[in-house]
């Protein structure tokens, strides 16, 4: 049986309504087209594809893709540059039969000459991922372009079932999509989201056969969830029995004997846990030396994975057991997951592994039947009759934290009495904690020099400590200070000195920054500061979108508090600061503003905690209120003026 395993990014490659093999069939543009300025199903937009069509066919082995597009803005020209991504491996992957023009408003027509660009993106385990580039010629605001190219694959293997992707960047007039499956093959269709009264068809032949016209672009907006889940697209996938109705719990049994006998450990590797673990150690206690054990083992998925070349000098034999892992000292994260997980079982405690959809590339389909949905792997640890849930794969991630991808996500999980699918636990907004601390002195003119300190716990500490495991600590601190940069008030410059426990996930992460500049401004009477010093310059969000067409994900909930002291000059003192307020969402997030004044100093707190991590579009206008609170309380102005004595003088 032929079998072709492909990477889904291969599969984002739309393709051609024209007969299998055949060249390209361009279509002479209307002088309507040609002469559109703007158009009325898209006002707006930057360019609009007038055409799009897509062809599978799996017998011949090839794909083809076909896109005919109106550029009418600046932006649009952007569309002229085609990147196609595939694979060379051994499945010989390529990209041919490539044809293209460029037709201007007047009809001259320029065609695609020059030979495209193969550029290599990434290699890994002697798999090449490549991009094939090639830039449509003379492409300027009026033009419409049109290309066509073919995907093919070698003949021993089957050609996978695609994945269109129907919704794109820009609002589509047309679109056809044909998949005509191998005979040899049962292939079901997987619908995720259509427009409405749109329909997939099936033919007499088995031929799948989609046609759609007016196809919104995209949703554009901040704080989306995963594109993929909003999407308009069909997947289609091997159906792997004639019966479905158990396929999740048949297949959560198959991948559970396999995560068991993965992580069983044999007497020898129980006695290397034993060698980490005391015997007046709680469970607790043991699970927290074990976790950090496999901590500082090399993970690969944040460093470089060796080569055969590389593992075969170094004598490493292929990973077959977890405990082989702990062997070799490094592992990709579901291995090194998996270690801790037999660690656990070595230890004598009671452990389940999990696999979950990263939240931050798509959601779970329970109609979509592949294991292929669940990207990582957590552990899932019963003491004293609780449930703690473990990320050990994540790389710096400290104990009893779970990377945000990872949490209210769906899974696949072990129990005592077999599988389940169920959402991982919802991360509490105190665990993610962020405390600003500036010590600022003030002159009469509004300049300052502060001394500021940032205490960072949760996500921001972990996205840090990960950032340094890729770079520098030049590069680290530079991209730190880029970060930082639209939290002070304009004028004001700030740069880290060090960072503090950067390397330690068990300490709070610290940064130390110096400021120096302008803040604040001075008239003939008053000073006038900036009295929410963190937020001067923030962009709150949703305050300017009056419509919201996806769901809010902010990814986690976390706690922010500032907390600034202003030391004054002579001579001025505090005629008004912020305002305390109190501003509350119900159930979701508050705001709480205060202010303190002594002699020659005041000081500004401010906490905004949100607990909440994901909003419906129903919410959305009660979120958005919120915000537009806090966005007016944030304007607020620290206003000084000369003081009593200094007036007298």
């Amino acid at each position: 049986m032929r079998i072709c395993a492909v990477q889904s990014q291969l599969l984002l490659l739309l393709a051609l309504s024209a007969p299998a093999l055949a060249h390209a069939q361009f279509q002479q543009p209307t002088p309507e087209e040609l002469s559109m300025t703007a158009d009325p199903k898209a006002p707006g937009a930057a360019a609009v594809y007038l055409n799009v069509a897509e062809v599978t066919n799996a017998p011949l082995n090839f794909q083809s893709f076909y896109a005919r597009i109106k550029v009418l803005k600046e932006k649009g020209e952007e569309l002229a540059t085609v990147e196609l991504p595939y694979r060379k491996d051994e499945y010989q992957y390529e990209v041919a039969a490539i044809q293209g023009r460029t037709i201007h408003p007047d009809g001259t027509v320029v065609l695609l000459t020059g030979k495209p660009a193969d550029l290599l993106t990434t290699k890994s385990q002697g798999t090449e991922f490549r991009h094939k580039v090639f830039i449509l010629p003379q492409v300027g605001v009026g033009s419409i372009i049109e290309y066509y190219y073919q995907l093919r694959c070698n003949a021993d293997y089957y050609f996978p079932p695609p994945d269109w992707e129907v919704q794109h960047a820009y609002f589509v007039h047309k679109a056809h999509y044909s998949f005509s499956p191998d005979r040899e093959t049962e292939v079901m269709s997987f619908v995720s989201l259509l427009p409405p009264g749109v329909s997939l068809k099936k033919e007499a032949l088995g031929r799948y056969s989609l046609d759609l016209a007016d196809i919104p672009a995209a949703p554009d907006e901040e704080w989306m969830p995963p594109i993929e889940s909003t999407l308009f697209r069909v997947v289609f996938h091997f159906n792997v029995s004639d019966e479905l109705t158990d396929y999740w719990q048949r297949q959560g049994a198959k991948w559970s004997r396999a995560v068991d006998a993965f992580a069983e450990p044999s007497q020898y590797f129980r006695a290397d846990v034993n060698g980490l673990i005391a015997p007046g150690d709680s469970n607790l206690e043991k699970a927290r030396k074990l976790y950090k054990a496999v901590q500082i083992l090399e993970n690969t998925d944040f460093s470089r994975e060796k080569t055969e070349a590389e593992r075969k000098a170094l004598k490493l034999k292929a990973v077959k057991r977890a405990e082989d892992v702990w062997r070799q000292k490094s592992g990709a994260s579901s291995e090194i997951a998996l270690l801790y997980l037999s660690m656990l079982r070595a230890a004598g405690l009671t452990a389940y592994a999990m696999r979950v959809v990263d939240r931050d590339k798509g959601s779970f389909n329970l109609t979509y039947y592949s294991l292929d949905q669940f990207d990582d792997t957590i552990v899932l640890l019963s003491v004293d009759g609780k449930e703690i849930v473990l990320d050990p794969g994540e790389k710096m991630c400290p104990f009893q934290t779970v990377y945000w991808t990872h949490s209210t996500t769906t899974g696949l999980r072990q129990t005592a009495g077999g599988t389940a699918i169920v959402i991982s636990p919802r991360q509490e907004y105190s665990a993610n904690t962020f405390t600003r601390i500036a010590d600022i002195t003030l002159d009469s003119h509004g300049a300052i020099d502060g001394n500021l300190r940032f205490l960072m716990s949760g996500q921001e500490a972990l996205y840090w400590r990960q950032k340094a495991l890729e770079n520098d600590e030049a590069e680290v601190k530079k991209q730190f200070d880029e970060w930082i940069e639209n939290m002070v008030p304009d004028g004001v410059a700030v740069h880290i000195d060090h960072f503090i426990a950067l390397d330690d996930p068990d300490s709070k992460l610290a940064a130390v920054i110096k400021a120096q500049g302008a803040a604040g401004t001075a008239t003939s009477k008053r000073l006038l500061v900036p009295g929410l010093f963190f937020e001067t310059r923030s962009s709150h969000p949703f305050v300017d979108q009056d419509k919201r067409l996806t769901p809010v994900d902010m990814q986690y909930g976390d706690e922010i508090t500032d907390d600034v002291t202003y030391n004054l000059p002579p001579g001025l003192e505090v005629e008004s600061a912020p305002e305390a307020m109190k501003i509350p969402w119900e159930g979701h997030a508050v705001l709480v503003i205060k202010s303190q004044t002594a002699s020659g100093q005041v000081t500004i707190t401010r906490t905004l905690a949100r607990s909440f991590t994901l909003a419906s579009t129903t919410e959305y206008q009660d979120l958005r209120a919120f915000y537009q609170k806090v966005a007016a309380a944030d304007q607020q102005q620290l206003v000084l003026t000369a003081s009593t004595v200094a007036k007298g003088n």
